[in-house]
């Protein structure tokens, strides 16, 4: 594994040299997320593998380019979770190239491709990409990606069970990284106490490989839930906001709300008779195991009927108390009211000003046309922390140039 380190290290190097940009991926899995993508396709899925993991401390460390499928069974087997639930947008072996050759020749901002006759040597990690301009047009599933632990960190999304059991940058523990030049960094540990200094291994999650290349990472896991019962409700999104919040106060093992199309439906987690005595006191209708859990893969996986359209998509975090949005399109309402989505043809500056009523922001998710303004504006003074962050860990600016912002 060290060659491929080595390699690794060796392309970002000559990049940077050259003022080469490189698009940083896994699996290809969450390529519709965020900003375009530009620059040569810069893949990492070959360094996989568990490294190390000890159940009985519920720490595990694999390498970035794990399957998080791979990563979920080992758990599972030990009757252990991610309990920040991660999506996975893609569940098939990928057919991206492996990362295991040196840069290629190249030219002044642009990067040649290996020539056919050196197709038997090791695939080049610096690829052209599939599609030019990807973006955030990819479908919800691509049947040819498959998420990786890497990426499940770099993009930090969470599922339904974030609100309660807290999202990825909680249990990240340590990474080891290559920067912007090739340095081979370690961060944090594989304990919570390891506190020291800076706390670079959680600021790495969710910098869509704007900050570096994960090599490793270290996550607290839980327990499984002993027993799981989903309830639902017929209300209105005013109803189901207020009463997930009237929940939020009291002692009750929810694990995960969703309301959409008038029904609400929640997820009690824990021990057996503590989600037996909670769905008694909560009433509402009990739905069965496999459609319960068809229902939550769903939501999770954006396979739900709701996320199949072709207008924009948008994930708007607000005060959990905040009413109802007041625009046009189909709205969806997860982790106790916290999270919005929304389907809508409004323009941005709309949807943002909605937001921003609501004490939140919003991001633009997916959309039908590839757009550089997927993430809220940063105020003066978070610009400049953004700026300075980038300039330290990446001061030739190769690494996913404009994945986050359009001058990052």
């Amino acid at each position: 594994m060290q060659e491929i380190i080595n390699q690794l290290t060796d392309t970002i190097r000559a990049a940077a040299a050259n003022k080469l940009p490189l698009c940083i991926r896994g699996g290809g899995s969450k390529d519709f997320y965020g900003g375009p993508l530009r620059g040569a396709a810069f893949t990492v899925n070959a360094y996989c593998g568990i490294v190390d993991y000890e159940p009985t401390e519920l720490v595990i460390t694999a390498r970035a380019g794990t399957p998080l499928a791979e990563i979920e069974a080992a758990l599972r087997g030990k009757g252990q979770m991610l309990a920040f639930e991660p999506p996975h947008f893609g569940l098939l072996p990928s057919r991206l190239p492996s990362p295991l050759s040196p840069l290629p020749h190249a030219r002044e901002g642009n990067v040649v491709p290996a020539s056919p006759e050196n197709s038997s040597q090791s695939p080049s990690p610096l690829a052209p990409l599939p599609r030019a301009g990807e973006g955030n047009v990819e479908s919800a599933s691509p049947t040819d990606r498959i998420a990786t632990l890497g990426g499940c960190v770099a993009a930090g999304l969470s599922g339904p069970r974030r609100a309660y059991a807290g999202a990825v940058r909680d249990f990240v523990l340590g990474v080891r990284m290559l920067d912007g030049t090739g340095n081979d960094l370690r961060f944090g540990g594989q304990v919570m106490k390891n506190v020291a200094g800076f706390d670079v291994s959680r600021l790495m999650v969710g910098s869509l490989g704007t900050l570096g290349v994960i090599l490793e990472i270290s996550l607290k896991v839980l327990p499984l839930p002993a027993a799981e019962t989903t309830l639902r409700f017929e209300k209105t999104a005013a109803e189901a906001i207020a009463l997930v919040n009237e929940w939020a106060g009291q002692p009750l093992p929810v694990s995960a709300t969703t309301w959409v199309g008038g029904d609400l439906s929640a997820r009690l987690s824990g021990a057996a008779a503590a989600v037996d005595a909670a769905a008694k006191k909560l009433g509402g209708k009990r739905i069965d195991p496999e459609p319960a859990t068809r229902f939550w893969h769903g939501i999770r996986e954006h396979t739900d009927p709701f996320f199949k359209t072709g207008q924009s998509l948008w994930r708007m975090s607000l005060k959990s108390t905040t009413p109802p949005i007041n625009l046009p399109g189909a709205q969806l309402i997860e982790w106790g009211g916290a999270l919005r989505w929304l389907v809508t043809d409004a323009d941005a500056q709309t949807v943002r000003a909605a937001a921003a009523l609501g004490g939140g922001h919003a991001t633009l998710f997916r959309c039908s046309n590839k757009s550089p303004d997927v993430f809220q504006p940063l105020p003066p003074a978070l610009m400049t922390i953004h700026r300075n962050l980038k300039r330290t860990f990446d001061p030739a600016g190769i690494l996913n140039p404009g994945r986050m912002y359009d001058w990052m």
